[in-house]
């Protein structure tokens, strides 16, 4: 991997990280549906702006159903997930969660026939559900019904992109990157039209929650969504999805910092389980010198 595209993926991690304390801000104060809602209506804009500063055309009509399913995948389905479970758990259990998106991107890849499924990566697997059940069992949160579900939201939220990193690749591969992110996003904004609207007399808006959501909408799920299916088109999808292993760092860090969520070592056990299950899976390994097998 370049120089360049291993400081992309710190820089997406950084950015992505700090999403789940922006989420515990603008969560309560939309709701769940209408963030995910607004969120994606600003990433549109932004996207469809770019297109016209940079001339770009809009991908044929006939790819707008591959790139829609996209869109529930690795958009709709995360960020409604993600913005209930910002609810009730801090923002560092949602970027440690968010970590096993690479299991479940390696095995989609097995089950549609791109990848084989190991002994190493069966074992990951095993490792990586562990892991998530220590850090909710012995993180600084009590443990409760919400808890673990909010828990099992953000777990099927990472199975969304997960599996959503293959069909990205694929995009990658048929489309520009930046026409297909601004078809994903449309797509994504006309899916949560009608929640969103549902979910309007319920708002209560802050001046915190309108920047958090805007910083979402116009940083992180728009310009970065880009970037990264930029990134995508020029190394492998597993090694894309490995920025996942640095958010929870992040996410965590940020979560203390600026929020005030706190961090035990009681979540250490389950954080070394779920990222040790992701290097395990993907066979990622920091270590490994350059051309090694």
């Amino acid at each position: 991997m370049h120089t360049r595209h291993f400081l992309q993926l710190i820089f997406l991690s950084a950015l992505w990280g700090g999403s789940f304390p922006l989420l515990r801000i603008a969560s309560p104060a939309f709701g769940p549906w209408l963030l995910a809602g607004v969120r994606c209506v600003l990433a549109a804009l932004v996207l469809t702006l770019l297109m016209r500063v940079l001339r770009e055309h809009w991908p044929p009509r006939r790819a707008w159903r591959t790139l829609g399913v996209l869109s529930l995948l690795t958009v709709v389905a995360p960020f409604v997930l993600f913005n209930w479970a910002a609810l009730v758990i801090p923002s560092g259990y949602s970027a440690v969660l968010n970590a096993t998106a690479p299991l479940f991107g390696v095995l989609g890849a097995a089950a549609a026939g791109e990848e084989r499924l190991s002994s190493r990566r069966l074992l990951g697997c095993a490792a990586g559900f562990a892991g998530v059940a220590l850090l909710v069992q012995l993180g600084p949160v009590a443990v409760t019904l919400q808890v673990v579900l909010a828990a099992l939201a953000c777990t099927a939220a990472a199975a969304a992109y997960g599996f959503g990193a293959i069909l990205m690749k694929r995009a990658t591969l048929a489309h520009g990157p930046l026409p297909a992110s601004a078809v994903v996003h449309v797509a994504a904004a006309c899916v949560l039209l009608l929640p969103s609207a549902a979910s309007l007399p319920a708002a209560r808006y802050t001046t915190a929650a309108w920047i958090a959501v805007a910083v979402l909408g116009l940083l992180t799920s728009g310009l970065m969504y880009w970037v990264s299916m930029r990134l995508m088109r020029e190394i492998p999808a597993s090694a894309a999805t490995s920025a996942a292993f640095m958010i929870p760092l992040f996410g965590v860090t940020w979560g203390g910092l600026f929020l005030g969520e706190p961090v035990t070592w009681g979540m250490a056990p389950g954080c070394v389980l779920v990222l040790t299950a992701t290097a395990l899976i993907t066979g990622f390994n920091p270590f490994r010198k350059a051309g090694s097998p």
